[in-house]
This record gives C-alpha cells, sequence and structure tokens, in this order.
C-alpha cells in the first residue's frame, strides 16, 4: 500500500516543532552559531586550556615529552608545559635546533595554564601533607619542612589547600 505524501510531511512537522520545543535539540539554542550569546565560561577555559597545551607540545616540547607527543599524541603535563615556556621566554633553556621562538600566543597559553598547574600542584601538595600526618610527623615538623614559622601556620595552609584541591562537585 503506498505511503500517504501527506502523513509524510506531517510527521516531519512534527519532528521539527518537538525539536523546536526541546532547549536540547532546537538549532536556534546552539550558541556557537549564535554570536550574541555569551559562552560558558567554564567550557570555554576547559577549551582554551586544551588548546594551549596542544600549541605548547607541538611547538616546544623536547626529549621524552616529544617522543609520547610524536608517538602517540600525548600531551605535556600542564605544569611541564608551563615550565618549558618559562625557561625558554627566562633563556635558561636553550631551544632545539628546529624550535620556533617563544612568541605572545606561547606565553599566553602558558599563563591559561597555569590555574590548571597550579590545582595539579595544590592536589599533590595536599596529598603529601596528609601522608605526612598519617605517618606521625607533628604539624610542628610538617611547618619546618614547608619553611612556615608555626605548626599553625602549617595547620591553616593545609586547610586552604584542601578547600583549594576539593573536586568542584564535592
Amino acid at each position: 500500500m503506498p505511503e500517504n505524501p501527506q502523513n509524510e510531511r506531517n510527521a516531519s512537522q512534527n519532528e521539527q516543532n518537538a525539536s523546536q520545543d526541546d532547549p536540547q535539540t532546537d538549532p536556534r539554542n546552539d550558541s556557537q552559531s549564535d554570536p550574541f550569546t555569551r559562552p560558558d565560561p567554564q567550557d570555554a577555559r576547559r577549551l582554551r586550556s586544551y588548546e594551549a597545551l596542544m600549541r605548547i607540545t607541538e611547538r616546544h616540547a623536547t626529549g621524552d615529552h616529544r617522543t609520547r607527543w610524536d608517538e602517540r599524541r600525548m600531551p605535556m603535563e600542564p605544569f611541564d608545559a608551563v615550565r618549558r615556556i618559562a625557561d625558554l621566554a627566562a633563556g635558561s633553556a636553550l631551544p632545539e635546533d628546529d624550535e620556533p621562538p617563544v612568541d605572545r600566543s606561547d606565553l599566553t597559553a602558558a599563563l591559561t595554564l597555569v590555574p590548571w598547574a597550579r590545582g595539579e600542584f595544590d592536589q599533590m601538595e595536599a596529598g603529601l601533607l596528609h601522608m605526612a600526618k598519617g605517618r606521625g610527623m607533628t604539624w610542628h615538623e610538617i611547618a619546618f619542612g614547608l619553611g612556615l614559622g608555626t605548626a599553625q601556620a602549617a595547620r591553616q595552609r593545609h586547610e586552604r589547600l584542601t578547600r583549594r584541591a576539593a573536586p568542584e562537585d564535592a
């Protein structure tokens, strides 16, 4: 039995109406296609951070970092990428023969990665403090190791790091 073209048009119209009523599928809600919709800052930062890491790795990775990038497309860790650009820009590291000079975009990329690297470093420090306490070290001993003057300063630092290093959705 032949299909009714009117039924097909009605079904198509119903699908379009349904997608326009659903904010998830309505093309009018696509912020990437609408230049007047403010992008989500978290999404924009995540994308910019990823692009920054790729840029620095592609242009400035050396040694094992270069091998991992060339063989497996594994980017550098954020801290390593920031350090590489800082060392090259300061002149404390020499560029490879075929490596381009550090430019403004490289510096911007490194600055973009600083919060990510700081977050990872904060998590590592908080973990070390937790392990030190777990192994019986006193706050006074921990303060000495951190170069702080008092046990109270060490406790306060631990509390600050624990708050900063906590997952965002916790």
